[in-house]
């Protein structure tokens, strides 16, 4: 499947972290409305571009919170 928009690796860090952010505001709509072919295609490129910022930031800052043990402490 081809997505849309520049090769995730080509983003710099800013664009993909706007990229990331818009992707996920319109996840929902997407979801519930969009066609079997948006769907297809937003997912798709979410796919890059998450798999983008895992490669760039393999340390990346963890909530211990959204951790099975951080949710347990929080029932």
């Amino acid at each position: 499947m081809t997505t849309m928009g520049i090769d995730a690796a080509q983003l710099s860090d800013e664009d993909l972290l706007r990229e990331l952010r818009q992707l996920h505001t319109t996840r929902s709509d997407t979801f519930f409305h969009g066609s079997d072919d948006a769907l297809a295609v937003h997912t798709s490129r979410m796919n890059e571009l998450e798999a983008e910022y895992l490669r760039r930031y393999p340390d990346r800052e963890v909530d211990p919170y959204r951790l099975r043990e951080g949710a347990r402490q929080r029932s």
